[in-house]
């Protein structure tokens, strides 16, 4: 909890710092990569770098986090806050890396605000800095210890299905021979490969099988432009894996999972795109168990040539006592689906529906919003963002 006089401090700044968040970060992000330029190479995704992407995540996420301190002082934003923690422990950062994080963002703050930094001003947002570092480092010690450490493992590619045009499937093996880690349908790990500069860049991928099989599985999207750091990994993965090759991959992590799901609960999972990947993954969870509640499948997509997994979208849904498909399609979409974006005006929504969503930001967005509208508590709908969770940059 933040100290009355600093919480006083941070309400009457608030604006001030809110307003010149983005310097701040872009500032910070300079002056660390120009005194660790390892971190850019090796730990940060430069496309997001490149594309301010990374910048506006944490100028959100910092307003959102002191913005809740000050407005409800015996809560903690653990929702915000685990999301967080499990991205940064699928990249294996350190809580020694805070301290450099402190560091170079004060630094940026001072540059940027100038005199305006008094002695107390700092010593309020210091507060405000660790109350926050400290929590992460908390969960993912945590999540590091249920996992037996922050450790890479190498495993071997033993399959790659080309789903569609742009979609590569990969399944993999342990290399070492030793058990895959357990994990939960809707979660993603980190893949490292090593590119032609020597950097070693890292992406997560969400795993797109049911728990359970020794095998992993994710799927790749091709980000086309692959010259530019935003589709160098995707790229590299299309253009140069193949079967026998080995990949550096982290353990499992996410919190978009289905938890205390009674088999007769009403779920709605929706995903566009590539947002395709963990929702395939809770149907097989669902269909292994014999899920008996009405489950709404909605999708989005270019065309049913670029919808990734659809045969397993299909099948999964296929196999559960209750379920429904909403497929659309903005070109070729048949008699069988319907022609556009997705639009929820005209879909059943049982009451007490808990959702899960995965896509672009304005997809999940409309949806969220429809749902609330048909009566879904806003508690209940969640969400998993590929890349930065620009969702708190963008509210309001």
């Amino acid at each position: 909890m933040l100290s009355e006089q600093s919480a006083a401090t941070v309400r009457a700044t608030l604006p001030l710092v809110g307003g010149a968040i983005g310097e701040i970060t872009e500032r910070f992000y300079a002056g660390m990569f120009a005194a660790r330029p390892e971190l850019l190479r090796d730990l940060f995704n430069r496309g997001n770098q490149a594309a301010g992407t990374q910048r506006q995540a944490l100028a959100g996420s910092i307003a959102a986090f002191a913005t809740h301190l000050v407005d409800r002082p015996g809560e903690r934003p653990d929702v915000m806050l685990s999301r967080i923690a499990h991205k940064h422990a699928s990249l294996g950062v350190t809580a020694e890396q805070y301290a450099l994080v402190h560091e170079h963002l004060f630094a940026a703050i001072a540059d940027v605000l100038g005199e305006a930094v008094t002695p107390e001003v700092a010593a309020a947002w210091d507060e405000v800095y660790w109350l926050m570092a400290n929590a992460l480092t908390a969960i993912e010690r945590r999540l590091y210890e249920e996992r037996g450490g922050n450790r890479w493992r190498e495993w071997e590619v033993v399959a790659r299905v080309e789903e569609t045009a742009d979609v590569a499937t990969f399944r993999l093996r342990p290399a070492d021979g030793r058990p895959a880690p357990d994990f939960r349908a809707g979660q993603y790990v980190s893949v490292q490969v090593e590119l032609a500069d020597d950097a070693r860049q890292i992406r997560q991928y969400s795993l797109c099988a049911a728990p359970g099989s020794p095998i992993r599985q994710f799927s790749v999207k091709r980000v086309h432009g692959g010259a530019t750091p935003d589709g160098e990994v995707s790229n590299h993965l299309h253009a140069r894996v193949r079967v026998g090759d080995r990949l550096r991959m982290s353990a499992p992590y996410g919190d978009l999972v289905l938890t205390d799901v009674r088999a007769d609960a009403p779920l709605l999972l929706a995903s566009a795109g590539i947002g395709v990947t963990p929702m395939v993954a809770m149907l097989g969870q669902l269909a292994d168990h014999g899920h008996e509640g009405p489950v709404l499948v909605v999708h989005g997509d270019r065309s049913p040539a670029g919808h990734a997994l659809r045969a397993d979208h299909e099948a999964y849904a296929g196999k559960l006592a209750d379920a429904s498909v909403h497929f659309w399609y903005e070109t070729g979409a048949g008699a069988a689906h319907r022609t556009g974006l997705v639009d929820l005006t005209g879909v059943a929504v049982p009451r007490g529906t808990r959702a899960y969503l995965c896509g672009p930001l304005p997809f999940m967005r409309t949806v969220r919003t429809q749902l609330i509208g048909k009566g879904v508590a806003p508690a209940d709908i969640h969400y998993e963002v590929f890349g930065p969770d620009l969702w708190l940059a963008q509210e309001g």
